[in-house]
């Protein structure tokens, strides 16, 4: 709700499966992710996503409770592009988002 209000458009998945399921039907703009996430943790979701020609480049954000530099240097070995510690700043969040996005050449209006 919170992305939605600031004009950003979100589809959710319940776990990584559902997620490759989605990524399927779509190709988003950016990737938000935890690790801790039922029948497919958020290192192999990234890896799946990094593995997949089409949706290889887009950025990946990970969110997660699981702030220790070796989670951390982990998702990063990964071609996760930020990851934020739990709790994190709503804002912090947002400007992670525009410069991803702006990176690519994706304006957010």
């Amino acid at each position: 709700r919170f992305l939605e209000r600031n004009g950003i458009r979100v589809l959710t998945a319940k776990d990584g499966l559902d997620a490759i399921r989605v990524l399927q039907e779509a190709k988003p703009h950016i990737i938000l992710l935890d690790i801790e996430m039922p029948n497919m943790d958020g290192y192999e979701f990234a890896t799946h996503v990094r593995n997949d020609e089409r949706v290889a480049d887009v950025p990946i954000i990970m969110i997660t409770s699981r702030t220790g530099d070796k989670h951390r240097a982990r998702a990063i070995e990964i071609g996760v592009n930020d990851y934020l510690g739990k709790p994190y700043q709503e804002s912090r969040l947002l400007e992670s988002i525009h410069r991803l996005l702006e990176e690519r050449g994706v304006v957010l209006t």
